[in-house]
């Protein structure tokens, strides 16, 4: 048992250092080329090819590589793009949710994520203002 959850933290671990540091790296490249006032852009860009790389690695893995580890998914899917983007896995639970036929679900996921999610973003600057002063 413990053996496993060692192997499953440091698969975890391995995959999400690449994943935050690329998205450290894209960060910053992007305000070194178009402004910070831009740097969205480069969340855009993170986000978008997050969802590309975790829906390609979920249907490679789902139909071509069935025998892969579940170090190496977990890697891939949890580190990697855990530590990359969470947006991606939004958007791969947003379309599996309605793929499955679960389609009023997954629409309440997307907008309720979205909704709910802005509104903790100005709750938390809000409580962040008030508690400065």
């Amino acid at each position: 048992m413990q053996n496993i959850f060692i192997r499953t933290v440091m698969a975890i671990a391995l995959g999400a250092i690449p994943g935050a540091l690329g998205r450290y790296y894209i960060t910053e490249f992007t305000k070194t080329m178009i402004g910070k006032e831009f740097s969205y852009y480069g969340t855009f860009f993170i986000n978008v090819t997050g969802c590309f790389i975790i829906a390609l690695f979920y249907t490679l893995n789902e139909q071509k590589f069935r025998s892969l580890s579940p170090e190496i998914r977990l890697a891939i899917a949890t580190g990697f793009c855990g530590a990359y983007t969470t947006f991606s896995t939004y958007a791969l639970e947003t379309f599996t949710q309605i793929d499955q036929g679960h389609i009023t679900g997954g629409l309440i996921y997307w907008l309720a994520s979205m909704i709910f999610g802005m509104l903790a973003v100005q709750l938390g600057v809000t409580l962040g203002k008030f508690g400065g002063q």
